[in-house]
């Protein structure tokens, strides 16, 4: 009796989704990378802003971008391992989120609070955007359960974004 080659063996266990193309498998997981790198670059940005607060606001302001960091890295590990499950890859390195990443880093020295508030309203709007058309293409191919994430995910986002504009706001 052979046995089963390692390749052979991991094949077979490695989960597939079930009642998804082939084809749908390979889009999903091609388009969670890169949501998987924003969020990490989101997360990271939050984390800078929130380190480097200041201000007569600061206590607000840094508890507010704390929460929304919280928030946005419970993300990474569901984004990561639902593409594990569909059977995809996931990101490897810092290295290779900078290489999917659309949202723009945040390296300046000193940057205002408002202005902090502002660039991370505008990248959930952006994360917004890029998280419908993720659900677009989960719809395109029935894949319910990466889409039901996403919408949880939608909405998070949407009130970061809220509570950001709010915040941010000229009284």
């Amino acid at each position: 009796m052979a046995k089963d080659s390692t390749a052979a063996r991991m094949a077979k266990s490695t989960p597939k989704a079930e009642g998804l193309s082939p084809e749908g498998v390979t889009e999903i997981c091609d388009a969670l990378r890169p949501l998987l790198a924003d969020v990490f670059a989101l997360y990271l940005k939050t984390k800078n802003f929130h380190w480097h607060m200041s201000g007569p606001h600061f206590r607000d302001y840094h508890l507010l971008l704390d929460e929304h960091a919280e928030q946005i890295f419970a993300m990474t590990d569901d984004i990561a391992e639902r593409a594990r499950k569909l059977g995809g890859t996931t990101l490897h390195s810092i290295s290779d989120i900078s290489k999917h990443q659309r949202l723009g880093d945040n390296n300046a020295d000193a940057i205002a609070p408002r202005q902090m508030l502002a660039e991370v309203c505008d990248d959930n709007r952006a994360l917004t955007q890029y998280l419908r058309a993720t659900h677009e293409l989960c719809d395109k191919y029935d894949d319910v359960a990466t889409a039901s994430l996403i919408e949880v995910w939608i909405d998070q986002t949407e009130r970061r974004t809220w509570f950001l504009s709010e915040t941010a706001r000229d009284r």
